[in-house]
């Protein structure tokens, strides 16, 4: 490969990056003061770098600790970028098996701090089912079906600024009978969301665990509400319960 002439690149870019990666592999959250020592950029400098890093969602900053990590533009990028992921190369054929019985649009997402977003999607082969565009990379809110999942099955901490957010945004109506859902979707393990954000559009999503019960990620299938089913005694919502725990159980969950 031919090298990169000196004098062609942007120093501040370089200067910027070294932080992100010094953050990287320290592999803890680092504080200013932190920061500071380990790369000997003078106050007024590093301020300017990691306000701009924060900004661009390449950082993150806990706002009680005020201590730095990586952002969620690095989760989504990371997340594209490798689609080779084990995790979601290990339930691919779940997805693939699920989309063909739906003949629906079949997305897999997993939590970054923005919330829930899609890494993955099926979709039915042209003139075979029903498509709803979803894109990977986009965020979905708590009221969609993916969302409560999350809110759901998620760490509290993790989750609060999100939720509280999320829930300025919703209209009260929609909003009021959230804990009860809660409750409805932790005892069965699935979720339903009836046009959210489209009319006529509906979803159902269940999570995906771990050993420990964590939440690794939420399969979704969304499609025309008259093809999604909005309780767990449908025949698909059966289903859907049945292969989740399969799913779950090649993560060790048991």
């Amino acid at each position: 490969m031919e090298g990169i002439k000196k004098g062609t690149t942007i120093q501040s870019l370089e200067i910027g990056m070294s932080i992100v990666d010094l953050i990287a592999k320290q592999g803890k959250p680092l504080k200013f003061s932190d920061i500071q020592d380990l790369t000997k950029i003078t106050k007024s400098n590093l301020y300017k770098y990691l306000n701009t890093l924060t900004q661009l969602e390449i950082l993150y900053r806990d706002k009680d600790s005020g201590a730095y990590v990586l952002g969620s533009k690095l989760i989504e990028y990371g997340m594209i970028a490798a689609d080779q992921e084990n995790a979601v190369e290990r339930i691919a054929p779940y997805l693939q098996e699920i989309n063909e019985k739906s003949l629906n649009t079949v997305l897999y997402s997993v939590w970054t701090q923005n919330g829930p977003m899609i890494v993955r999607e099926f979709k039915t082969n042209q003139g075979q089912g029903y498509n709803i565009g979803a894109q990977i990379g986009t965020f979905l809110p708590l009221l969609s079906a993916t969302g409560k999942v999350f809110a759901t099955f998620m760490d509290d901490h993790i989750i609060r600024e999100w939720k509280e957010k999320e829930l300025k945004q919703a209209s009260p109506e929609k909003a009021k009978h959230l804990d009860e859902e809660y409750k409805s979707i932790r005892e069965k393990e699935i979720s339903f969301a009836r046009e959210p954000l489209v009319s006529s559009v509906s979803s159902v999503s269940f999570p995906v665990f771990d050993y420990k019960k964590d939440v690794l990620g939420a399969v979704t299938i969304v499609g025309f509400s008259e093809l999604i089913p909005h309780h767990e005694e449908e025949e698909l919502s059966k289903y859907l319960i049945n292969i989740s725990k399969e799913i779950s159980r090649t993560f060790g969950y048991k």
